[in-house]
Formats: structure tokens, sequence, C-alpha cells
């Protein structure tokens, strides 16, 4: 009986394609993976809505979101985040900058935040304050509340007002690290002294 050459020089082709296909659909499932999680877990792109920011940031101005690393390390002052009021996937995404942290008092009187009592040097470029709203009384942040303001203070919705109040650190999606266009830094946007440093 003759020998089928044929078909049997045919099975390491064939499984060497297989072999192929398999690698190739393993990679794509790998990049699809890493995207996901790039997306989901590290950074996201958003646009700033509103004035309220100004003059760090302007309405329509695109921001890289950096949602990692308060996963390692907490919210710092002066750090401008981005949050969803109440967590409501639905809502819009917030853009604010922290001023009091979890556990500290926050007042503002004749247009000066004082937090636990001290004056509050504050390192952006800000007009003075015309409404204190809530924060005219003593505010006590519960140990998982921030206390946020717009950067552009009299037209800004924040902390100071029932209808956003204080932040939860369950409703923070991240950090506002890159304005995409103009290119630049957020935490350089904006200072009184652009040489000095964030301080907590």
């Amino acid at each position: 009986m003759p020998l089928n050459f044929d078909r049997e020089s045919r099975k390491p082709t064939i499984m060497k394609i297989g072999i192929e296909i398999f690698i190739w659909a393993a990679q794509i499932a790998a990049v699809i993976f890493l995207a996901y999680f790039i997306v989901y877990y590290c950074i996201e792109k958003t646009n700033v809505i509103g004035s309220s920011m100004e003059k760090t940031l302007f309405a329509g101005d695109p921001i890289i979101i950096d949602k990692f690393s308060y996963r390692l390390t907490d919210p710092k002052r002066f750090d401008v985040i981005v949050f969803k009021q109440g967590g409501d996937e639905h809502s819009y995404y917030n853009i604010k900058r922290i001023i009091g942290l979890p556990g500290e008092t926050v007042i503002i009187k004749d247009g000066i935040i004082y937090i636990n009592g001290e004056i509050l040097e504050d390192i952006v470029n800000v007009d003075e304050m015309a409404n204190y709203g809530l924060a005219a009384e003593e505010i006590l942040l519960e140990d998982n509340e921030y206390f946020v303001l717009g950067d552009n203070r009299n037209y800004s919705e924040d902390s100071r007002f029932a209808s956003i109040g204080n932040i939860t650190r369950d409703e923070i999606i991240g950090k506002a690290v890159i304005r995409l266009s103009p290119f630049n830094f957020v935490s350089k946007l904006n200072l009184k002294n652009p040489t000095g440093s964030d301080k907590k």
C-alpha cells in the first residue's frame, strides 16, 4: 500500500501555521488588555467644561488625567483634580483645585482662606472672592473629604456651595497633569512663583 507522503509532509506546515495564528491572537489580546488597563486604570483624556478654572485652564482645553497616582498616594493641597459629583458615572467631569485636606478646618474671612486657623499662602494667581458661601463659617473636613475651589473664584461652583460641597476620596477620578493644546504641565500653570513647588 503506497504511503501518502504529501499528507505527512503537510503536518509540520499546518502545525506551524497554527502556532503563528495562536501567537498573533495572543499578541492582539495582550494589546487590547493593555489598552483597556491604561484607559481604565492609568490615564484618560477629557476636555475642560466651563470657565471655573481660568486663568489656569480654559473651556475646551484638552487635558490628560492621571488616574493611577492616587491609587498609591493621597491627593495633595493645590492638586488640580477631576471628579464626578456624587460619584455618578453619568455626570460630567468637574475640575477644581484642592484647598483643604481631610481632618482640617477651612474658613474664609475678608477674602482670605484659613486652614486650621492659619492663613493659607495660595500658590496660584486668583482674584479676591466676593462670595464665601458655606466657608463663611468654619468647615470641618471628615477623614475622607477635600475642600476644593475653582481658580476663577468668582465664577466657580465649588465646595463653598451646597450643590458641590466637600469632595470625598471615592469621587475623585484623578489628577489633571497635562494640558495638550497648548502643551504644558497643569502643575506649572498660573503660579505666583513658577519655580516654587506645591505645598502639602
